[in-house]
């Protein structure tokens, strides 16, 4: 244990603990609670004072869900029972009776009857983030009908199709009027969906695919030069399933590059009035609808709003800093 390492566990009290386990077992519950448990799809917002129930599901709110519930079993939140037979009956939902297309999923659902809705696309990333919790769970739960569930669904997606002919992935597909012209070919979240599509064992697109998308654009803030996409989460997803840590290739450091671009985004909340214990933006809900916003450079409207999730994949000192305020904030709700 690094010396810098020794003295952070030492500088977390009992207290940040028990709210990081609070938080943690929240974030869970969220994705537990507001699941249709006949079917497992998992609803992609929900208003946090209970008034307005989630109606329409988020294909990439599953993936997260399964992994969640993968976790919650190894840490006893939940019985081993109840975490596998939810597992189970989302996958059989998946592989029996949830629409798709070449093994893409739509990107929007109804909670009750799994149909498409707001025709939306089939959707190439979020089928991805699907697909990486099918898969952790394929490895938790080895050996099972779970185990040979995934690895069917795994193997059904027809990655190769998704390239319409191009030189890299489109973002999607559409009954009514085919691929969407937008590809992924810059740099974002989807490195995620490209290790998925360069290693299925049954429908992979090229090996030199991974080369063409551009890596760019490449920004210095705060005397940190990184490529840059300004909605933080996007350099969050993929490291979520892929541990990038001592991994490069002929372009970047992925991990470092994420590192970087969160203690620059830090930086940059503070250089434009947040505080430098309460900071992070992320796309987000707000008072106004949903938001990509990000920075560096800001995105129009950031109004203050601190996005919980925004503060990883940095220093973990600083992930601490980040949350004490909020742990104060949370605990003297509870008195009033």
């Amino acid at each position: 244990m690094t010396i810098s390492l020794l003295a952070m566990l030492l500088a977390v009290s009992p207290a940040d603990h028990r709210f990081l386990e609070e938080v943690q077992r929240r974030s869970f519950r969220f994705f537990w609670e507001q699941a249709n448990p006949a079917t497992g799809l998992i609803a992609d917002r929900v208003k946090a004072d209970g008034s307005e129930p989630g109606r329409v599901c988020s294909v990439a709110s599953i993936g997260f869900g399964l992994t969640g519930i993968c976790i919650a079993d190894e840490r006893g939140w939940i019985s081993r029972r109840e975490a596998y037979r939810r597992v189970l009956t989302t996958l059989r939902y998946l592989h029996d009776k949830l629409p798709h297309v070449r093994g893409f999923y739509y990107h929007f659902l109804d909670m009750q009857t799994g149909q498409r809705v707001w025709n939306c696309e089939v959707s190439s990333i979020d089928t991805a983030l699907l697909l990486a919790g099918v898969l952790t769970a394929r490895q938790y739960y080895r050996g099972s009908e779970v185990e040979r569930l995934a690895t069917r669904l795994y193997e059904r997606v027809d990655w190769d199709w998704m390239r319409n002919g191009g030189q890299t992935l489109t973002m999607g597909w559409r009954p009514e009027g085919g691929f969407l012209p937008a590809r992924w070919d810059g740099y974002s979240e989807h490195m995620l969906l490209y290790l998925l599509a360069l290693g299925s064992p049954t429908h992979p697109i090229p090996p030199a695919t991974w080369q063409h998308w551009k890596r760019e654009p490449v920004i210095t803030y705060a005397g940190k030069t990184y490529l840059q996409c300004p909605p933080l989460f996007t350099h969050q997803y993929s490291h979520a399933w892929v541990d990038f840590r001592h991994q490069r290739d002929a372009f970047a450091d992925y991990w470092q590059n994420s590192v970087l671009a969160t203690l620059a985004h830090r930086q940059f909340c503070c250089d434009i009035g947040y505080r430098t214990n309460l900071w992070g933006i992320t796309a987000s809900d707000s008072p106004t609808g949903y938001v990509a916003w990000g920075g560096p450079p800001k995105t129009p409207n950031v109004d203050g709003t601190v996005v919980p999730c925004a503060a990883r994949l940095c220093r973990p000192r600083w992930v601490f800093w980040a949350v004490r305020p909020k742990r104060r904030s949370r605990w003297a709700n509870r008195t009033r």
